[in-house]
Formats: structure tokens, sequence, C-alpha cells
């Protein structure tokens, strides 16, 4: 580890030297990356650093130790020698949790896909309802929110909803949401007053690039269509709904929340090619079966990853065993108590099968 360590800061200081290269400067292109391979190794090269000046202190304490015949002095010393063992003992954790293979999609946009499951009209309300708590989420991030496609049920709920969410570290975080989602709670058209169990289901793609994955449009099949929705004054007298359809997977993505049957068309494609994406990397990951160990749930979308209990206002992650009962901040998008209880407890995963290893 410690080997690695150093290399990481022999090529971070390399890094701070050719940044300040005038050539460098004038290509953007290659400051740019420098720029990136930096920022992703600032966090690792200060945590080192404090590793070194905790293990000096450790050395300067024992040092201190013999040589010193005051006993006050002496007793400084051995708290600072505790200070330091402590303080290293953390930081090697945290510096294995820092080496830690990186996700190359984490940095990502993610297109967010929710589906009204078993329940009727209420899984399509517990659908719109997750919805609003992304959305929520994406706002105290200061992520934007972009519409690709809503289908409505006519009572206010969402049969089918995609939407991008733009910002940096967007797929770190909103990765582990993917799977069946279940609500149990009186619903709005239930006049005896029961309670329901519906579900409905999140899937969570990274943006995909072009590098990321070949889109041939000749594999498509494009239909246009008269929008159903209630997307403005002209979105459903004109055909400038989209309907692709990917011969070869039998893929069907509609857009239908723009005027413009282009810009339609473009979201349609973001959305495949997303959707392209995540088949590749199921197969990658379904390759790798060792590799589902270290992880928190295998993101399949039929897994049930998740219950909001609305009389006892309780959410429950069953993955990790965690129950908050914080149910109202939690729809209104207080995400992050959970999202940082399913990274830490990812990372221990991974650490643990590293070790077994």
């Amino acid at each position: 580890m410690f080997d690695r360590l150093e290399d990481i800061l022999t090529r971070y200081s390399d890094i701070e030297k050719e940044l300040m290269n005038p050539n460098i400067v004038n290509d953007q292109e290659k400051y740019k990356n420098l720029m990136i391979e930096q920022s992703e190794l600032h966090d690792i090269v200060e945590k080192y650093k404090e590793f070194k000046e905790a293990t000096q202190g450790i050395e300067d304490s024992l040092a201190m130790l013999e040589e010193e015949s005051d006993d006050e002095i002496k007793d400084m010393a051995k708290e600072e020698l505790n200070e330091c063992k402590s303080r290293l003992q953390n930081i090697e954790e945290d510096l294995k949790i820092l080496l830690l293979p990186k996700d190359p999609n984490d940095n990502k946009n993610v297109i967010v896909e929710i589906r009204g499951g078993a329940g009727g009209d209420e899984a399509a309300l517990f659908a719109s309802s997750l919805y609003r708590m992304y959305v929520r989420y994406a706002e105290r991030n200061k992520w934007k929110v972009e519409m690709m496609n809503s289908n409505e049920n006519g009572l206010g709920g969402l049969k089918e909803v995609i939407f991008m969410i733009h910002g940096k570290g967007a797929y770190s975080m909103l990765k582990y949401e993917s799977g069946v989602h279940r609500v149990q709670r009186i619903p709005v058209t239930e006049s005896g007053g029961r309670i329901h169990t519906s579900t409905a289901t999140v899937a969570i793609m990274p943006e995909a690039e072009d590098v990321d994955v070949e889109l041939d449009l000749a594999d498509c099949k494009i239909d246009v269509f008269r929008s159903s929705g209630n997307g403005g004054q002209s979105v459903n007298t004109t055909d400038s709904a989209i309907r692709l359809t990917h011969l070869p997977t039998g893929i069907v993505i509609s857009c239908q929340d723009e005027k413009s049957q282009l810009k339609n068309k473009d979201k349609a494609i973001k959305v495949l090619r997303s959707r392209l994406y995540e088949l590749e990397m199921e197969k990658t990951t379904s390759a790798e079966a060792e590799s589902r160990r270290t992880q928190i749930g295998t993101g399949d979308r039929s897994e049930k990853i998740r219950t909001y209990n609305f009389p006892q206002g309780r959410m429950t992650d069953h993955r990790i065993k965690l129950t908050l009962h914080q149910l109202e901040a939690i729809m209104d998008g207080d995400l992050q108590d959970i999202i940082d209880s399913l990274i830490s407890a990812d990372q221990a995963a991974k650490l643990s099968n590293i070790q077994e290893g």
C-alpha cells in the first residue's frame, strides 16, 4: 500500500510542475485532463500527508521519552504518543477506503426511470411521490433536473417518469437507488381506511457518452405520434412525440415532453444510449460474479430494496437493515443519511473482500 502511496505522491508532484508549464497551459485538452487527474488524487495525497505527520509525531514522542528525564515532559510525550497512535489508526482506515478502485461512472449525470408497479393508481401516486423525493434531493445538491418523458394516470400519479439529473457525483450518490421501492399507506382512493401495499420500480443509469457505447441509428425504428401529455399549448396538437425502437434489443423509448420533434428525438437517443450502456454493465457484472459480494444489492430492478411505512412514519432499507423514523423528511428529499450509510456499507464490504482475498 505504501509503495503505491509514494507513487501517487510523486505523480501528484509531477502534475503540479506540469501545470506550471506555459506549453501545457496553452494546450487546453491536456491542461483539463491534468486538472481532473490532480483533483482525483488530491484527497489521497492530503490524507497520506496526515499519515506522515502522525508517524513523525510518534517517532518524536518516542525519542522524547528516551531522552528526557523530566516527568512532566515525559507525561506530555506519552499523551502525544497515544494521540498520534489513535490518529494513525483512523488515517490508515481512511487511506484504505480512498485507495479502493473507483467506479468510472461516479462523476456522471444520471438518468432516472420510475415506474408504478403493483397497486394500480396508488402505485402511480407512489411513483409520483418518489419522483418528487429525488427532485427535492437534487435541489438540495444544487443539481439540475431535466424531464425526459412522463406518463400520468389522471389522478396526479405517474405510470412512468424518466428524467435526467445533471450534477457532479450524481451517479455516485444515487446508484444504490435501483430496485423495487415498497409503500405501505392508506391510499387517497381508499374509503375504508385500510392500509395498502404498493410498489414502484426505480432504475438509475449513468448518462452514456458516444465513447461509452456504440449506437447505430440504422438499428433503430423511429415513429412519430401526437403527444397525449399536458406539455403545453401546441404539444398535443402536432406530431412531436417520438417512439424509438432499438431492433437488436427490442428496447422501446418514448419521449413527448418537448414541443420540438427534434428535441424529443435527442432525448430518446440519450435514454436509449444509457439503457444500452446499462445492459453492457450488467453483462460485465454477471461475468464477474465474485464482485457481487462487494456490492450493496445487485442494482437489479426486481430486487426489493426499501419500504416506506406511512402509518408508522418509518423507512427501512432492507439491504443494510437501516430503519429511520423520519419519513416526512425523507419524502421531502432528505436522503443523505441513507445514502451515506449505503456508501459506508459498500466500502466496508469491498474492504472485507480485499482482506479475504
